[in-house]
């Protein structure tokens, strides 16, 4: 550590590490209620991931400061997450922020919801050290103010974030489908041009296909429900493709438009399209950025592999991941 860091820290310099995993929504959150922090104007159906993960390691210090992947990043973005902290534990701690991240940041995997939820536990211990720890849903709050998609990365497995919610909760733990497999193809390690908070205030605000979109989102999320209690992939894989596919159409609505899909990410749908005609389990969705995810199973990967290997780089493979927790190490994403 330098010693201009260094200067940040208190005298005690006691250091609290967290690790979480991102959130992947399969019934899509896009788009908030106005006149609260975060509350999502749709339910999302989701499940965390276990080969990627954000690492935070917190410490008391004089200002606030925050480095992510090793660049100083702006404060302000994460101003409104450290009160709120500060408030819920009434401490006047102020936070020295070292984040990283295994798989690219700010591009399009979710890199906020696990980095949000990993400050909620490390913040809250640094803030608060000898009291009782606060339970996962009061975590889950704290989180959202970071970001919406944290409120679900506190928990492993399947959960579920209803519309309005202040918190988000478990459906099953990651043990309920073993068998599942997300892979995850990378088309771009870069940064998004147009961040997911700009775009989806952006649709709220402009696109004409907003509205229906909101309106037609409980029996999508029920059936995803339903889907998973059942571990039906095929039928929560169909859901899973009309969410994203129609979130993007909300972004395409907006002026102006949000567009994120690469070359590569056609690629990767049209070649699911095919697998799948070849009675090939691979269901596709997309978040706010280029990549693509595939949903199969353990026993398909031998051929879903090599097939989307030829239309873009195949980053890792995820099987349904644990919660977020104190300590734990971090590992690079293996393919």
């Amino acid at each position: 550590m330098s010693s201009s860091l260094a200067d940040d820290l208190d005298g005690t310099a006691v250091s609290y590490t967290a690790t979480a995993h991102p959130s992947l929504a399969l019934v899509k959150y896009w788009g908030k209620l106005p006149g609260g922090v975060n509350l999502p104007a749709t339910t999302s159906i989701a499940v965390t991931l276990d080969q990627l993960s954000s690492r935070v390691t917190v410490r008391a210090a004089t200002r606030d400061r925050v480095t992510l992947d090793g660049a100083e990043a702006a404060v302000e973005r994460f101003t409104p997450f450290f009160d709120a902290v500060r408030a819920r534990l009434e401490s006047s701690v102020r936070f020295r922020v070292e984040s990283t991240n295994n798989f690219p940041t700010a591009a399009g995997l979710a890199s906020s919801s696990s980095g949000f939820a990993a400050l909620a536990l490390a913040c809250s211990a640094c803030a608060s050290p000898n009291r009782t720890p606060l339970s996962p849903s009061e975590l889950s709050k704290l989180a959202r103010v970071g970001s919406g998609s944290a409120a679900r990365a506190l928990f492993g497995g399947f959960t579920r974030w209803s519309r309005g919610a202040v918190a988000a909760e478990q459906l099953h733990p990651a043990e309920h489908w073993p068998e599942l497999r997300v892979v995850v193809l990378k088309m771009s390690a870069a940064a998004k041009g147009v961040s997911s908070r700009e775009a989806m205030e952006r649709t709220r605000l402009t696109s004409p296909y907003f509205a229906p979109w909101v309106e037609n989102n409980a029996a999508p999320a029920l059936e995803a429900e339903r889907a998973l209690a059942e571990r039906d992939l095929e039928r929560l894989g169909t859901v899973a493709r009309h969410s994203y596919l129609r979130m993007f159409a909300t972004m395409l609505g907006a002026d102006p438009p949000v567009l994120y899909w690469l070359p590569a990410s056609v690629a990767a749908i049209k070649r699911c399209e095919q697998l799948r005609g070849a009675g090939v389990a691979a269901f596709e969705t997309m978040d706010a950025g280029p990549q693509v995810k595939v949903l199969t199973i353990k026993d398909h990967l031998e051929a879903v592999l090599p097939a989307l290997a030829e239309v873009s780089e195949v980053f890792t493979v995820c099987s349904p991941g644990p919660d977020a927790a104190l300590g734990g190490s971090q590992e690079s994403a293996p393919k």
